[in-house]
């Protein structure tokens, strides 16, 4: 099967509604994007990051989100996520920012620690609602160089 080359640009958005099942439709979706675009390096950090996202969006509101994927000519994959909540979370300030230090029994707070980790790059900004409408909110996007998983956390293999 013919892929299409990560040289050409591109992008695709998803709507999600409020529901559960909505980061699972989001890694499905975005696995499909990406192999279809032979960018399968990126693959499995870009399902984890982004299920991070929707999740959040999922959990800290009770509306919709969309979910869009962009591949580069450079082969970079930005990933962003828009929600109808507009606090922009304090790990998505800039990287000298110190990321906040969850209890280690906790079952939740680890996923957009993971994303300062595991991303290349990443930032976020609120929707003022007297310039955007009603929905206002936010986009927290990433983005993730064409390597290796193992370059990417420094295996070497």
């Amino acid at each position: 099967m013919a892929t299409v080359s990560p040289q050409r640009p591109w992008s695709y958005t998803l709507e999600l509604p409020h529901e559960p099942h909505a980061p699972a439709i989001a890694r499905v979706t975005l696995r499909s994007v990406l192999g279809r675009h032979g960018m399968a390096k990126v693959a499995e950090t870009a399902e984890l990051l982004a299920c991070e996202l929707v999740t959040n969006a999922y959990v800290h509101t009770n509306g919709r989100c969309s979910l869009r994927l962009q591949g580069w000519e450079d082969g970079r994959l930005r990933v962003s996520v828009w929600d109808t909540n507009p606090h922009v979370p304090p790990q998505f300030g800039p990287e000298e920012s110190a990321p906040q230090v969850h209890d280690p029994d906790s079952e939740a707070g680890r996923g957009l620690l993971l994303l300062r980790l595991c991303a290349d790059n990443w930032g976020g900004y609120a929707y003022d609602r007297h310039v955007f409408g009603p929905c206002g909110g936010k986009t927290l996007w990433f983005e993730l160089a064409p390597r290796t998983a193992a370059a990417r956390y420094g295996v070497t293999v």
